[in-house]
């Protein structure tokens, strides 16, 4: 099955366990219309949430999946479509979604731009750097400050809430090639941004990032035999993450179980390493 489908078996919901570390609470979770986004919203709904605002671009029927899913785990959906590209578009989003649900709990920002995938693939290197900078560099810092001078003059009750970013793991490391080029420096950007802005509002708010690898979403299904072995190999565990993987990470850093965890970057990637070599005929 693909990493998008949402009738897929979802791991870290299983009935065997009930998980109520989240219970009682509200969050919001951007990109919710597959992939990670999907995922995060899955797992945190099985963990308790009562609501979660669900965020989407422009995919109604992916979105409408989602909330599907959601519901099934007694989490309680509101759909909400946004331009996290805009300024106009940030603002409105973290409004609606103070409006629909009080004062989150917890808000895990996904959104970001898909520059490897369906038409934006074909855009050129400038485009598609642009692109990135727009929704996942300028985005997430106008959704991160509008939501912060929010939770700042109406906190939630109980413990501090949790912002969590996504960055990329490779990010301060760097990456041969065009898209480490481009996503490189805007994720190393969001991961800066986070440790700044967790100083700035501790101990009333935490912030903190999570940092995927080679994750098996969308353009890992599809991609060449040369990047699956590149996955493979660049892992210690051997294998592709997946959205459960990265979901489950979040779900931890959104619980008060994390609550002496601020301004970090947390690695999903299966421990990265950098023995795995290609030979030249591999590219």
């Amino acid at each position: 099955m693909a990493a998008n489908d949402p009738q897929r078996d979802f791991r870290h919901d299983s009935h065997a366990h009930v998980d109520t570390s989240l219970a009682g609470l509200s969050g919001v979770v951007t990109g919710a219309s597959g992939g990670i986004g999907r995922q995060v919203a899955v797992t945190l709904a099985a963990a308790g949430m009562h609501s979660l605002v669900l965020q989407h671009a422009v995919n109604v029927a992916a979105a409408e999946q989602t909330a599907h899913l959601v519901l099934q785990r007694g989490c309680r959906p509101i759909s909400l479509q946004a331009d996290c590209g805009s300024s106009a578009g940030c603002r409105g989003l973290v409004e609606d979604a103070f409006t629909a649900v009080g004062t989150p709990d917890v808000w895990v920002h996904v959104a970001g731009a898909d520059v490897l995938t369906g038409a934006a693939a074909d855009l050129d290197f400038d485009q598609k750097l642009q692109r990135l900078i727009d929704v996942d560099l300028v985005g997430t810092i106008a959704v991160s400050r509008e939501l912060i001078r929010r939770w700042q003059q109406n906190p939630p009750i109980g413990s501090p809430p949790s912002l969590i970013l996504i960055g990329w793991d490779q990010a301060t490391e760097g990456m041969e090639g065009d898209a480490g080029q481009m996503f490189g420096p805007v994720k190393a950007a969001v991961e800066a941004f986070a440790k700044s802005l967790a100083q700035s509002v501790a101990p009333q708010i935490r912030v903190n990032t999570v940092a995927p690898g080679w994750i098996r979403t969308a353009w890992g299904e599809a991609t060449s035999d040369y990047w699956d072995r590149r996955a493979r190999g660049q892992a210690l565990m051997a294998r592709w993450g997946t959205p459960q993987d990265v979901a489950a990470a979040v779900r931890f850093l959104a619980s008060p179980e994390s609550e002496f965890i601020t301004g970090q970057t947390l690695a999903v990637n299966g421990g990265f390493s950098r023995r795995w070599r290609s030979s030249t005929d591999d590219a």
